[in-house]
């Protein structure tokens, strides 16, 4: 009994000082990934003039980031798993902060599609390696909470880069540069410097960490041995099974709908806003609004799921709530009942991704977890192509969002039916075909 308490307040400590080492840096990490795949949506606000793009050329080279993204999600995943998280992370850091500063020089439609889609395959692999790494250091009963915590570095990003970004618009004209020039400068920059800090901070497996005890290390290390056997008996291990079963396609494009609602209203709200003859910086901290909610949202969410060990009802209430959100915004009206109607759905799918994650981190193990992960997120990533561009061609149809918008629920509707519909995995059940 005293060996078993021993282990568990080892393996507690473990999680606890994992805990505290990886996760802000990696929600650091992460918030400037997100600043520099989205920041394009806030330098819209004067780029599109200064290059003459329409909505439709706008929302294309926004999209097209995701079919470089997508193409290498794979290849990237099995990279890590083969050279260690601690290189291949910082090598996609450094690289993706390098073109990202590089979106300064964009002087035509095709420079702006050639540099999107070079950031797009700089940063591919990213954030599922992320998701591979972190089952590397979290037994499945964290995962959602672990999840939450990673990811609400995403809705954070907006918040503190709203008004950053807003007042780097503001820059207009210092030293000779446009402000969105500026605004990829700096906000690239950060993302160099943390590819360079990576090295020191991440640790591969928690055998290798000299900041756990011997007893942490083996209480962690056991623990996450055994969950990966009951994953082989009820999941799949291998990478050609992970990438052909039906479950797995089926998280794919369950998440496909959520990334819909994602970047569809991420690369369009600061225009949504502004909409309402607002300037750049009073748009960039109205923007920062539903994403402070939407963090919170987050945590809370993914606790809960833990707790309760559900998985489909935490990721479809949700989606049914922000689906309901974006059909209101679409006939809001005025600016209050619209800031309203966006916080209520970004907030919604925001709190889906903690619950959604932890499903596809219990079916996959070993090289099935590199290529399975990878493959539901460039499923899902394949939204953030198709979502802003179908918006932009909607609004440029329309001459409004409305059309967008409601496209936007109907997309986060189906997502809450499809995980609904979606069988979990069982410990100790026979593997699923």
């Amino acid at each position: 009994m005293k060996r078993q308490t021993d282990e568990a307040n080892a393996l507690a400590s473990a999680i606890h000082k994992a805990t505290l080492r990886l996760i802000p840096f990696l929600c650091l990490a992460y918030t400037v990934n997100f600043l520099d795949r989205v920041n394009v949506g806030f330098a819209a606000l004067h780029m599109n003039e200064d290059l003459g793009f329409s909505p439709a050329v706008y929302g294309f080279g926004a999209g097209i980031f995701f079919l470089g993204y997508i193409a290498f999600e794979i290849p990237s995943n099995l990279a890590l798993r083969r050279f260690g998280a601690r290189i291949w992370i910082a090598r996609i850091m450094i690289s993706w902060g390098v073109i990202a500063c590089a979106m300064a020089l964009v002087h035509s439609e095709t420079s702006f599609y050639v540099t999107r889609a070079l950031l797009g395959i700089a940063e591919a692999g990213f954030f599922p390696g992320i998701i591979l790494y972190l089952t590397y250091w979290f037994p499945a009963a964290e995962r959602a909470r672990i999840v939450a915590l990673f990811m609400a570095s995403v809705p954070l990003a907006t918040v503190f880069g709203g008004p950053l970004s807003g007042a780097l618009l503001e820059m207009h004209g210092f030293l000779g540069f446009q402000g969105w020039q500026w605004l990829f400068v700096i906000e690239g920059l950060p993302a160099i410097i943390l590819g360079i800090l990576a090295l020191k901070v991440l640790t591969d497996r928690p055998s290798e960490a000299d900041w756990l005890t011997d007893a942490e290390k083996t209480a962690l290390s056991g623990a996450l041995a055994r969950e990966a056997k009951e994953t082989e008996a009820v999941g799949y291990a291998d990478l050609r099974t992970a990438l052909t079963r039906p479950r797995v396609l089926a998280l794919g494009c369950l998440y496909f709908l959520m990334v819909t609602g994602l970047y569809g209203i991420g690369f369009w709200m600061p225009q949504v806003i502004s909409g309402f003859g607002l300037g750049s910086l009073a748009v960039g901290f109205l923007t920062a609004i539903p994403y402070l909610f939407a963090a919170i949202a987050m945590v809370f969410w993914g606790r809960r799921s833990d707790r309760t060990g559900e998985r489909r009802w935490h990721i479809a209430l949700p989606l049914f709530l922000a689906a309901a959100a974006f059909a209101w915004s679409a006939y809001s009206g005025p600016l209050v009942p619209t800031m309203i109607a966006l916080t209520i759905a970004t907030l919604g799918f925001y709190a889906a991704f903690g619950p959604f994650w932890a499903l596809p981190t219990a079916l996959l193990t070993g090289a099935g977890a590199a290529a399975g992960i990878a493959l539901v997120n460039s499923m899902g990533n394949a939204a953030g192509f198709a979502g802003p561009y179908i918006v932009g061609v909607l609004k440029q149809a329309t001459g409004s969002f409305s059309a967008a918008l409601l496209f936007l629920a109907a997309a986060l509707a189906l997502g809450g039916v499809m995980a609904l519909a979606f069988r979990e995995p069982r410990t100790g059940a026979r593997a699923p075909a």
